[in-house]
């Protein structure tokens, strides 16, 4: 395994898709399960590039619909690491919808999703440090911690 960190450039992920007839519902606007789904692919090949190792989703803290999406908009999937631990890996997704009628942009959805890696024998396995080269990298890499910290708790307190 390469032990070098890795930073968090090397590993985001756009991920562009137009919401179809097939991915709404009655009233015209995108499933949420169908934005789950797109939200849990960008973040597993996030994740997939920054360990180099098969990944399996953990955790999902929360998402967040902000606006709805309508048939014929165009979703943009933005997907990166946070925060690595040991052997996981927390990615952060944020959803933005395009009206390409009107150009406007628009914040759609959110989520913390949580990775780990597998060996080949399908057992957690170490994954390079993350080398956090902006500010944004920074701030995003210490909200990460506190997330993770809760979680750890509330894990704990469940036990």
């Amino acid at each position: 395994m390469n032990k070098e960190a890795r930073p968090v450039s090397d590993s985001q992920v756009v991920m562009t898709e137009l919401v179809l007839p097939t991915h709404t519902n009655a009233l015209g606007s995108v499933f949420g399960g169908t934005v789950m789904s797109w939200i849990d692919i960008a973040a597993a090949i996030c994740a997939q590039r920054h360990s180099r190792k098969t990944v399996v989703t953990a955790h999902i803290d929360e998402v967040n619909f902000i606006a709805p999406v309508y048939k014929g908009w165009v979703i943009n999937v933005k997907a990166s690491v946070n925060h690595v631990a040991t052997t996981s890996m927390e990615i952060g997704v944020r959803v933005d919808a395009e009206n390409p009628q009107t150009g406007e942009m628009f914040h759609t959805a959110s989520a913390y999703l949580t990775f780990v890696a597998l060996d080949s024998f399908g057992r957690p396995t170490t994954v390079p440090a993350l080398k956090l080269e902006t500010t944004d990298d920074k701030r995003r890499h210490e909200a990460a911690v506190s997330r993770r910290n809760a979680r750890l708790q509330k894990r704990d307190k469940n036990k």
